[in-house]
């Protein structure tokens, strides 16, 4: 058995138990073709980067579970017609793959002080560069 990731965009239309379902509803396909769900990572709702059926926001959830090669076209073909799920992604895991996304924090609270610094920083106007041979000629 491979190990697989399932990303999943759920729609931000949809109630908190709107959204369990769906998410339960994935797992239930899974384990039906011979998987087994090990996690589930939700990321809650983010804006999507682009906008998709008219919408700006969507839940994120991650799915990692181990199953026999045939079970993510399966499970593929099953997600293509749910209505809730905006879009999908199966991707096979590699045995030594330790790299694990984790979703963006947002950024600490800046001090006034900082703000200003960095403020201060891109505002300040920059040295015109002199081309080496007027440098010469000018001492």
């Amino acid at each position: 058995m491979n190990k697989y990731e399932l990303a999943l965009v759920v729609s931000a239309k949809l109630d908190n138990e709107g959204v369990a379902a769906v998410v339960d509803n994935a797992k239930q396909l899974i384990e039906r073709f011979g998987g087994q769900v090990s996690e589930v990572e939700e990321w809650g709702k983010r804006k999507l980067a682009y906008e998709i059926q008219k919408q700006t926001e969507a839940f994120y959830f991650f799915v990692q579970f181990e199953a026999d090669t045939t079970a993510p076209a399966e499970i593929e073909s099953r997600m293509r017609i749910m209505e809730n799920v905006l879009r999908y992604l199966v991707i096979r895991k590699d045995e030594n793959d330790t790299f694990k996304v984790t979703p963006e924090k947002a950024p600490a609270a800046e001090t006034a002080e900082e703000a200003e610094a960095e403020e201060a920083v891109e505002e300040a106007p920059e040295a015109p560069e002199v081309p080496a041979e007027e440098a010469e000629t000018e001492e």
